[in-house]
């Protein structure tokens, strides 16, 4: 049989798709601006007809109707990276949050960690060979529909066909929906005074023909900003976004010195401007790849003068990192950030940087403190810490016993919090 006479044997509608899951089956569902939204939606109109059905996925944007408390009993999330949409339900105990390394996700669908039943999965159409790209995001949903025992697609004609290791054949699907709508873009907001004073402490910690790994927000777009002198800089990075895009134009982003996939920018998700998702589509520049490679610290740390930039929460005065926790309350997840930090570390003339604003809460709380807040999870150790870096400036604390790494610290934290910071060190004997 032809795979166009499979895809049309397979086409249905995404009420009829859904009729293929059943109560206590596991499904993993593609997230960001690859969340498929209209699947979703008809899985929610079979509440009443399913009960424990695990939902497991990354980052959900938008709002999740599963995640109101009405759907318990019915669905519950499992989540591997903690969002908006699931952060009241999981905080609440209505649903479940994975501590887990990004590049490790696979590894629990490919192992049976967690067993899937379902994939749900938003691809491009199919090429003349009959195979779909992922678009906008790889992630885990390549080892998902590779696992599951199910794959229902939505194809959108709106989802580029991005480039590398991110493509399903039709034959691997068992339903599919054809659903043509705009994906989800990522609002521009304007840059801060603080990101942009943490951006220029941060430019010059990266030299020319340095590969980046930038995440969202900011302090990512501001330090673009901030490096428009740089040259033949290269990107190896989770998330490609407009400013990525525009430093490509403007020939700072080039890959010519990259030291693996030279002259390639490697990802594993997208999510900006609908400019950006065109800029994407059939662009030999980028190359897609699940999280498995891309994260892969070994893989991280094969790319020479490697800088990975990644965000916290909170810092106390011996460099443990929190990123997804505020106290006991889940607020995201692990992601990338380990995985970059230590593959940045191993890198030939690598720097992990873990940038953060002094304060919180209107500027009446540091971020930099003596203790992580009860119930606060450690991400990234103390030992993986290379540089911290806020409006401040950069402390470099790799190799740096507790007492330099508390007077480096304090040295950053916003200056009517130092001499608090100070006393509480001198209390914990880190400083005398």
């Amino acid at each position: 049989m032809s795979w166009h006479q499979s895809y049309k044997e397979k086409l249905t509608t995404a009420e009829e798709a859904v009729k293929a899951v059943q109560s206590g089956h596991r499904i993993y569902y593609s997230g960001n601006a690859a969340t498929p939204f209209p699947l979703i939606e008809a899985l929610t109109n079979r509440k009443d007809e399913l009960e424990n059905v695990q939902l497991n996925h990354v980052l959900l944007i938008g709002q999740d109707p599963i995640a109101r408390p009405e759907f318990q009993g019915h669905f519950r999330h499992n989540s591997l990276f903690v969002g908006p949409a699931d952060r009241a339900a999981i905080n609440d105990g209505r649903a479940d949050y994975v501590p887990v390394f990004l590049h490790q996700i696979p590894r629990l669908f490919r192992e049976e960690i967690i067993p899937l039943d379902v994939a749900i999965i938003h691809t491009s159409p199919p090429d003349e060979h009959g195979f779909c790209s992922f678009g906008v995001e790889v992630l885990a949903t390549k080892a998902a529909a590779d696992c599951a025992s199910m794959v229902i697609a939505q194809v959108n004609e709106n989802m580029p066909r991005v480039l590398g290791d991110s493509f399903i054949h039709v034959s691997q699907m068992t339903h599919i929906v054809e659903h043509s709508a705009p994906l989800p873009e990522l609002p521009r907001r304007e840059i801060t005074d603080v990101e942009q004073q943490i951006a220029r402490h941060i430019a010059p910690l990266i030299p020319d023909g340095a590969t980046l790994q930038l995440g969202i927000g900011g302090v990512p777009d501001a330090v673009l900003k901030e490096i428009a002198g740089k040259k033949d800089l290269g990107i190896h990075t989770e998330m490609v976004s407009d400013g990525v895009m525009e430093a490509i134009e403007k020939g700072i982003i080039s890959g010519r010195r990259k030291s693996i996939h030279t002259g390639k920018a490697i990802l594993t998700f997208a999510f900006g401007s609908h400019r950006l998702y065109e800029y994407l589509h059939n662009n030999p520049l980028f190359e897609s790849h699940p999280t498995e490679y891309v994260n892969d610290p070994v893989i991280v740390a094969q790319n020479d003068n490697m800088v990975g930039i990644n965000s916290a929460i909170e810092v106390d005065l011996t460099g443990q990192i929190c990123s997804d926790s505020i106290g006991p309350m889940i607020y995201s997840g692990f992601g990338g950030q380990v995985d970059f930090i230590r593959g940045a570390a191993k890198s030939k003339g690598g720097r992990p940087i873990i940038a953060l604003s002094s304060t919180a809460k209107r500027g009446e709380m540091s971020r930099i403190a003596p203790f992580l807040k009860q119930g606060a999870g450690v991400v990234t150790t103390r030992a993986d810490v290379h540089y911290v870096v806020t409006e401040y400036g950069a402390a470099h604390l790799f190799g740096r016993n507790l007492r330099e790494r508390a007077e480096a610290l304090i040295g950053i934290a916003h200056p009517k919090f130092r001499d608090e910071l100070t006393a509480a060190a001198k209390e914990r004997r880190l400083l005398t």
